[in-house]
């Protein structure tokens, strides 16, 4: 993880990204790079949480939609949908995400357990949250978004 030394402590960098109308970060040490996914190809028996896969610069990227993660219904307004791309022992994925947000640096300690009243769908793959002016952050714990891939695999 990087963290910067500074007068208030510990800092904790951040990828924001929009799902479903909340507020997400994902810790930037995580984030390979941000892409527009184009010609994925839909995965036989895969799960529906598996969007498909697609091949980025020469890397096959299996792209999980973060919606049906979550336990969202499917994004109706037709904007684009873009990607995070991360990475797990090796394989690469992308994260479909409805809107990139920009980089915040948070102070490492502002992080709170996750909140009781935090939806259950999203408490399972979220390592704490933030409170941000207005809004929750809600932060997400990259191996367990991933946590789907070994019986998806498996198909």
């Amino acid at each position: 993880m990087s963290k910067t030394q500074s007068s208030e402590g510990a800092m904790v960098e951040y990828v924001t990204a929009m799902i479903g109308g909340q507020l997400f970060g994902l810790p930037i040490s995580r984030v390979q790079d941000v892409f527009m996914p184009e010609r994925v190809t839909r995965v036989p028996l895969a799960s529906r949480e598996i969007a498909g896969v697609l091949n980025l610069r020469g890397r096959i990227v299996t792209v999980v939609d973060m919606r049906s993660r979550l336990g969202l219904p499917k994004d109706e307004d037709g904007k684009t949908a873009m990607a995070v791309g991360v990475d797990l022992r090796g394989e690469s994925y992308g994260l479909l995400i409805d809107q990139i947000g920009e980089v915040l640096r948070l102070p490492e300690d502002g992080k709170e357990e996750n909140p009781v009243n935090l939806d259950p769908r999203m408490a399972k793959l979220a390592g704490g949250v933030h409170r941000l002016d207005g809004q929750l952050m809600v932060v997400l714990d990259v191996d367990r978004v991933l946590e789907l891939a070994p019986e998806m695999m498996a198909a």
